[in-house]
């Protein structure tokens, strides 16, 4: 069964991100500092350093 992770967009509206992995990869790699916003089929998302604190630890529990 694949995990899927489901958040809510800045519009709260819900959206599932079923790469993971793929998501974690690019707010690491292109939203790394500052404020700003990822688009993702229609849904947007502010990244900013809560943002990026859950991104951590779903890669702390990934690894678990």
């Amino acid at each position: 069964m694949t995990k899927v992770l489901k958040i809510k967009d800045i519009y709260n509206r819900i959206y599932e991100i079923k790469k993971i992995d793929e998501f974690i990869d690019h707010i690491n790699k292109y939203h790394s500092v500052g404020n700003s916003i990822h688009e993702e089929n229609g849904f947007y998302f502010e990244i900013n350093d809560s943002f990026r604190d859950l991104i951590k630890k779903l890669e702390v529990k990934k690894t678990k």
